[in-house]
């Protein structure tokens, strides 16, 4: 069933970046012919826009990040070794994989994606020593299969976006809208309840039969060699500073300190989450769990490789928004959408184009940069609840995830497996989340 879209992202599909330079282009062509404005002008939009999400970049980089740095922890990579104990056969292997790695993304997206690859390579380990005969990429792409939910969760940088005070969102609807009525809707909870299940489940009926062909781990793979970080070596004898790198002190006061902050913060302003306060929520776990500063800094270094293809992406995402504001063009694709929509079916078609414009623009925070401003507008036209189109477009860009290998290729990386090995299992992953996603939307809009 997946053959064929498994052959074209291996032969034709280009990095992340080049679909951002590529839908540059597409915008600006666009943009010239269909609306009044020049190429002069065009030109002038698009680097006038370059720095409009730079603040919104470095609070989803950080996102990706400090979750990296977090899976990679001491404490969150024993109890991984604890959880690999739980399955007892090879049908709960596969889906408490993808149970945990659906919590843990919706925790926060860059823990899930470790979790799922850690979490499968010694979920496999411990199987072949107790003698279960485990399909390993089945196992891989149950954990795949978690990140389907991420932004249904506490990191999801669509509805986090709209409610930080000063974000494109509030200066198109001059308000921010609140995670209460996002994240923490009871729809949502509802269908993010009913998502798992429907993967777990459907990860444990795809367990391959006595008789199939199973692919095992490899012997002599475990946790340890999928962590590629060495120890640094400062090169002289234990002196104060090497002595003040090596202690707790350092570290665990100042997440302390940061705790403090987010009691106060919370016991203030109750659950009211923006981008920053889940960020500053991971370092302070971080803090509390890395033995020193010489460990944060081994694991900083690590994770950074993860976080460099944002920085140099949404900068393009930025100029996007800038041809498409000054040309018009996100009027008149909002109309479009009134034109075919009502106030029941505007937020599965938020859903549908999420879903699409994802397979091009794999990152979530610059999908949404793009997307949330034409169905903000046209949800103001047809007078339908923002959250609904905000959720839309968030549930578009987690579903198609399982058929864009973007966010695969590093947890691929570290489970040593190809996208052709995972993406059938993923595709099915597609299939049954898309009719949940769907009829969520519309079940909101007739709630709301």
């Amino acid at each position: 069933m997946s053959a064929p879209l498994v052959r074209l992202a291996e032969r034709y599909l280009p990095t992340a970046y080049v679909f951002a330079v590529v839908l540059t282009a597409i915008v600006a062509v666009v943009a010239l012919a269909a609306t009044d404005i020049g190429p002069v002008d065009v030109v002038r939009a698009w680097g006038d826009g370059l720095t409009g999400l730079l603040a919104f970049m470095t609070q989803m980089a950080l996102v990706l990040l400090l979750g990296y740095i977090l899976a990679n922890t001491g404490p969150v990579r024993r109890l991984l070794e604890r959880l690999a104990r739980v399955p007892r056969t090879p049908v709960q292997a596969y889906g408490f994989v993808a149970f945990c790695a659906a919590i843990a993304s919706l925790f926060t997206w860059g823990l899930g994606l470790v979790v799922a690859a850690l979490l499968s390579i010694e979920v496999a380990r411990v199987g072949r020593d107790r003698g279960l005969r485990l399909h390993y990429p089945l196992l891989v792409a149950s954990g795949y299969s978690g990140f389907v939910v991420w932004h249904m969760g506490y990191s999801g940088s669509g509805p986090l976006a709209a409610a930080t005070p000063d974000s494109f969102v509030e200066e198109q609807l001059g308000y921010t809208v609140p995670v209460s009525e996002t994240i923490f809707s009871s729809w949502n909870m509802i269908a993010a309840v009913v998502t798992v299940i429907v993967i777990v489940v459907a990860m444990m009926l795809m367990a391959p039969g006595p008789k199939d062909r199973i692919l095992e781990l490899p012997k002599d793979a475990s946790l340890e060699e999928a962590d590629d970080a060495s120890p640094i070596d400062a090169g002289h004898g234990p002196v104060p500073a090497d002595r003040i790198d090596g202690s707790r002190i350092v570290t665990t006061g100042l997440g302390l300190f940061l705790l403090a902050y987010l009691v106060i913060y919370f016991a203030q302003e109750g659950m009211a989450l923006t981008l920053d306060i889940v960020n500053w929520t991971f370092l302070c776990l971080i803090l509390l769990l890395v033995t020193s500063a010489r460990e944060l800094g081994q694991l900083v270094a690590k994770a950074a490789s993860n976080v460099g293809e944002i920085l140099v992406q949404f900068p393009l995402y930025a100029g996007i928004m800038g041809i498409m504001t000054a040309s018009g063009l996100v009027e008149m694709l909002a109309d479009f959408f009134v034109s075919i929509s009502n106030d029941v079916t505007l937020g599965l078609w938020a859903f549908l184009a999420g879903g699409l414009v994802n397979v091009f623009v794999p990152s979530g925070g610059g999908q949404f940069a793009i997307q949330a401003p034409i169905f903000l507008d046209a949800a103001k036209q047809l007078g339908v609840d923002p959250a609904i189109v905000i959720m839309g477009v968030s549930y578009g860009d987690q579903w198609t995830n399982m058929i864009q290998p973007f966010w695969a290729l590093p947890m691929l990386a570290i489970a040593r497996l190809r996208i052709r090995d995972v993406m059938g299992f993923t595709t099915v992953t597609l299939l049954v989340t898309g009719v949940v996603f769907a009829a969520t939307m519309v079940l909101a809009s007739l709630w709301t």
